[in-house]
Parts: structure tokens; sequence; C-alpha cells
């Protein structure tokens, strides 16, 4: 079968969550034999010239040449130049600049537009795929394109943008779209077929608000990754993966200001994996910024616990399920543990105050648990089986094809 993946960036493991599951999506595709093109509408290629060997790609502002891919017109050109330039800037110069573009805070998404829905349809017409797998309510339009609305499609929400919307507003942050509600986002998931959302609480506000749509599960796989025999953690060492996002921005500077006092000259330290450091223009005392790192495994298997301590945001913080599969324990506010599966077993400590955040720390760090029952919640509830059996569902093929292998 082939399919048609509709998304405004390349799916990529190790950079952001929503790329994380839309590359393993397409890894569980190819890994069953089928075809899959990756349609890049938008200007948000990294580079002018990008090296992506997964799959083919095509869209309707990039050239392709064989493993590579091309901005092909000016302002497609332009703006692949000035990502990469705003790349080389610090952090946190690089967000206010985006922020100034942009005249928000933060940015939800930019809708597809109708040129870009348009090409896409032409594209699709001259070799039909089997089903569109559209990323994100913010490429739903090009459902509405003449010649696509026929086709089998599934919409992955990754989030359900009208809370974060709601809630960044609520926190007092200005957000783009300035506009998006409840009724907004259930008619755009609603010109999909069928439509997947990353944990059982938005499968659940979901299914009604698109009542005679399939919604079905499809949480990010993970797989356990023990940490290697003689591997020793460092004592009170903390670990963070995050971007530079204002939920992450937001949820730091609560740790610094309200819990990291709490645990002042008490020897703990903390780890800050990816953009999220760069971006803080201070940190306190005992905090590492190490950036972007290639391999994340011996920073999470040598730490003593995890930290999520998100105020803001929806969706499956994946973040945590890296920390859960190397091992980790993780001590998380509540808005961090969103749509994470019940089990008494669960790597995760919620803590609502920041007192209970710090207290749990100096608890867990006395004694670091050891990473059996993180690796065993890993497996349980989060193996590929799982997580792909509704996606599998949905893509069964029409009567005279060949269906999909079992999960």
């Amino acid at each position: 079968m082939r399919f048609a993946f509709v998304t405004d960036e390349l799916p990529r493991p190790g950079t952001a969550g929503h790329l994380a599951l839309n590359f393993a999506i397409i890894e569980w595709l190819r890994g069953l034999g089928h075809e899959v093109e990756v349609v890049l509408v938008g200007r948000r290629l990294p580079r002018p010239v990008e090296r992506y060997g997964l799959v083919t790609v095509a869209g309707p502002h990039i050239h392709s040449f064989g493993g590579y891919i091309v901005a092909s017109f000016p302002r497609a050109l332009a703006s692949s130049v000035g990502h990469t330039l705003l790349r080389r800037l610090p952090p946190s110069l690089a967000t206010k600049l985006r922020n100034r573009r942009h005249g928000a805070d933060t940015v939800l998404g930019s809708f597809t537009s109708a040129a870009d829905a348009a090409w896409c349809a032409r594209h699709c017409a001259k070799n039909p795929p089997d089903a569109v797998l559209v990323d994100t309510i913010f490429r739903t339009p090009i459902l509405a394109a003449p010649g696509l609305a026929n086709l089998n499609s599934v919409l992955i929400t990754h989030d359900l943008f009208h809370r974060r919307h709601r809630a960044m507003r609520s926190a007092g942050y200005s957000v783009q779209p300035e506009h998006l509600s409840r009724e907004d986002e259930a008619a755009l998931a609603a010109t999909a077929r069928h439509i997947a959302a990353i944990q059982p609480e938005e499968a659940k506000i979901l299914t009604a608000m698109c009542p005679d749509r399939d919604v079905f599960l499809l949480p990010m796989p993970a797989t356990p990754a023990p940490p290697p025999p003689g591997t020793a953690k460092l004592p009170h060492r903390l670990v963070f993966i995050g971007s530079a996002s204002l939920p992450n921005l937001d949820g730091l500077r609560w740790f610094f200001t309200e819990v990291w006092p709490r645990l002042r000259g008490r020897g703990v330290t903390l780890d800050l994996i990816g953009d999220c450091g760069p971006a803080l223009r201070l940190v306190p005392e005992g905090v590492t910024r190490l950036g972007r790192v290639n391999n994340i495994a011996p920073l999470l298997h040598r730490a003593a616990l995890a930290i999520a301590p998100l105020r803001v945001g929806s969706g499956l913080k994946i973040k945590l399920l890296d920390y859960a599969r190397h091992g980790l324990l993780t001590i998380a506010t509540p808005a961090s543990l969103e749509g994470f599966a019940h089990d008494p077993d669960s790597p995760f400590i919620e803590a609502k105050t920041p007192e209970a955040f710090a207290r749990a720390i100096i608890k867990q760090l006395k004694s670091p648990p050891p990473p059996d029952a993180a690796l065993a919640y890993i497996a349980s509830h989060y193996g590929p089986g799982p997580s792909f059996a509704g996606l599998a569902q949905a893509l069964l093929p029409q009567k005279g094809h060949a269906t999909l292998p079992a999960v």
C-alpha cells in the first residue's frame, strides 16, 4: 500500500515529541512493507539544502534529488535561510525575534494555505495513495481540496490545541492563532475519517467533539533502554529534557523560583538537555546547560531522578516516556502527567505544590529507586503493538487490497 504523510516539518527522532511520533509512524509502516511519501507543505525546511534519507519527500516549495531536499522558490529559500540564521543566534534572542515576527508569545501552528492544499490535491491525483495521514489540525485544510476528500484519511492530533490555547491565554501569554475554540477544533478534526489521539483523556474529548468519526488511541511507542551493567548513578543529579517552547521555559522558571531554593545546601544539581537551557538568560548555581545532545542515554542512565515541572500544556509529554524507558523515576506536576496510563507501579510521582515537589525530590534522592519498575511500565503500556493497534484498524484497505499485517 501507499501512504501520503502531510506535514510541515520533516519527521525526525530526538528533536521534538510530535516529530518523533511522526517518525515512529512512518518507520512502522515501512517495517510492514508499505510505501510512505512525506508531503511537505509550508516553508519550514530547516536548511536551504537538507539531507533526508528516510522516505521520499515532495512539496510545493521544494525539489528532491535523491536523498536531498532543496528549497525551490525565493520565498521558501529566504525562509529556510532565516531559520538557519536563527539557529545560530543565542536561543533567547532567537525566541524574541520569532515572537516579534509573529506578534505573539507562542505560536501553536499555522494553517496550510489554499495554494499548498491545491498543490497536494494535484500531486495526489497523479498517483493516488491508499490513505492520507495528516499532521495536526493545522494541515486539515488539504482534506477540503477536490480529490482528497474521497480518500481514506487519518488525523494525527498530537494535542487538543483549543485547550492549550485557553491555558496559555489564562496564564497571560499572547497566542497565535489569536482565536481557536473547541468548536473550531471540532470542525477541523471532523474533516478526517479517522482521528488519532495520543492519550486517553483526549480520546474521550475528541469522541464527544466528533461523535460520527472513528477516534482511537495512538500513544508514542517506546522501548525499554536499561542502563548497561555497572552504570553508577551520580548522587543528587536531576535531569530535564526540553525544547525552548514556552511551556518548558515557564515550567523551569517556576521550578527555579519556587522549588530550587528549598533544595539549596543539599548538593542537588540539574542537567538541562536541549534548547531550554540556552534559552534561559540565567540559571541558578548547580544547573548545567548542556544544549542539544546527540546521545542522551548516558546522561539519563547516570541521573538519579528526572523532573517535569510544567504548569501549562496538553497532549502527552513524551519526555516522560524517555525518562521512564531509561529507568528513571520522575517528580512531576499534575499538568505534566495528563494522559499517562494509570498503574500502581507508575514511575511518576505527582507533586502539586512547590513544597511537595521539593520534599519528593529530597526523599527519592536519599535512595534512588532501581530502574526495574520504570522499564516494566514502559513495556506494559507503550510497546509498539498496543500503540499502533488503532492505526492498523484505521488503515485497513478497501475490499480487493491486501490487509495490513497483524500488530
